[in-house]
């Protein structure tokens, strides 16, 4: 990749942690699953989390929202920051972003889905990141914090490290309502997790990561916020997921074909796909159907990938994203997918 990154220094435990929402305040719609996620946030960190003046405030405008992002990056007693959760609308936030208080003083950054804006700005910005992480999804909800998602936490946000991204054996698409109590001490409904599906050569690849969730980085795009040559990406991983909205396969080939069209695909060495949610609260297919939507997207990734750059190392299945156990991964920080060894490796310096 040719874009140098910088990776923000790691908070202690003491430090204060930002905890923004910059596009749906989810901790004002579902107040008890926020605060017992602030609780564990403390519990498993050792931070001390900060809220914000939008951080509950439902119907924020984008320049309030935008206001509270760059007064966190612009604290120096506010050594990281997590997004609550995403959204759709945080597009319209990035405009009114201080891109010289974010250059000035790097600061880890974990959110995901629509918070997939942010972390394309950081990176123009050339300020590595993480993709993943909602403490209204994975710290709030159910009767702990998986496993998975407190390693790659603490990782992401205190002790770096190599660790590798294993497959937790179970997986949830959506947890139970927040407004009903049983929220803070069930998980949803969850169900055993398949095989990841490898394609490509048999080799081990290495590189800084780039990507998100398929339908902001589609937005992104349109928007014409990320204008670098794909050579920018050359020798990279590209990280892929897909939202709530339950896309159709054919729609997430499309984009992913988009990809591949704009030169990014080819770019570079390795794809990681997660794990894709099929359901919701309204729409619940049942468990073959269930299969049948998660490989249909599966397959039309792996043939676009394979039209526009077969010698790609590619693996489905992946537990980041809309998925609950997630882990999070860097973004722009190196992951190692060794397609021999059916193995995946993730720095979190």
């Amino acid at each position: 990749m040719t874009r140098a990154l910088v990776h923000p220094p790691k908070a202690r435990a003491g430090d204060k942690i930002a905890v923004l929402s910059p596009s749906f305040a989810a901790p004002g719609f579902a107040p008890a699953v926020h605060e017992q996620a602030m609780r564990r946030l403390a519990e498993v960190t050792g931070l001390v989390p900060v809220e914000y003046p939008t951080t509950r405030l439902l119907g924020a405008t984008a320049e309030q929202r935008a206001a509270d992002v760059n007064a966190a990056f612009a604290d120096p007693d506010v050594r990281a920051i997590v997004a609550s959760i995403g959204g759709e609308d945080q597009i319209t936030v990035v405009p009114h972003l201080d891109p010289n208080v974010a250059a000035a003083d790097p600061k880890p950054f974990l959110g995901t889905s629509d918070n997939t804006n942010l972390h394309q700005w950081l990176w123009s910005l050339g300020i590595a990141s993480f993709y993943g992480g909602s403490t209204q999804v994975h710290l709030g909800p159910g009767p702990a914090v998986d496993p998975v998602h407190a390693a790659s936490l603490r990782a992401a946000l205190l002790d770096g490290g190599r660790l590798e991204v294993t497959d937790p054996g179970e997986s949830e698409d959506v947890g139970i309502d927040w407004n009903d109590p049983r929220a803070l001490t069930e998980y949803g409904d969850r169900e055993p997790t398949e095989p990841w599906t490898w394609s490509g050569p048999e080799r081990a690849v290495t590189g800084p990561t780039w990507g998100g969730c398929i339908e902001v980085l589609q937005w992104v795009l349109t928007a014409g916020r990320f204008r670098e040559p794909p050579d920018a990406l050359a020798g990279g991983v590209m990280l892929l997921e897909t939202s709530e909205e339950l896309l159709p396969a054919r729609e997430v080939g499309w984009i992913v074909r988009a990809l591949g069209e704009r030169g990014l695909l080819a770019a570079v060495d390795a794809v990681l796909v997660a794990r894709p949610p099929v359901s919701d609260f309204e729409r619940r297919p049942d468990a073959t159907e269930r299969a049948a939507l998660r490989a249909a997207q599966r397959d039309v990734v792996v043939e676009q990938v394979a039209r526009y750059n077969p010698e790609a190392v590619v693996c489905v299945g992946i537990p980041f994203g809309h998925t609950r156990p997630q882990w999070i991964l860097p973004h722009g920080g190196a992951v190692t997918v060794d397609g021999a060894a059916r193995r995946v490796w993730a720095d979190f310096a």
